[in-house]
């Protein structure tokens, strides 16, 4: 995994954090569950990459 994907997903992570604590603190589920789902798309491409380093070397 390159270092700008691995940034990139860690800023999604973050992002994706934050919305669900912003959500949850005011009450928006929307938003919490949005976070929620950014997170799981950061994860998910996290596994993917991984998965693509392995078959590289």
């Amino acid at each position: 995994m390159g270092i700008v994907d691995k940034a990139k997903n860690a800023a999604e992570d973050a992002v994706g954090k934050a919305k669900e604590v912003i959500g949850d603190v005011t009450g928006n589920e929307d938003l919490e569950a949005e976070g929620k789902k950014d997170q799981g798309v950061s994860g998910a491409k996290k596994i993917g990459e991984d998965v693509k380093d392995v078959f590289e070397k």
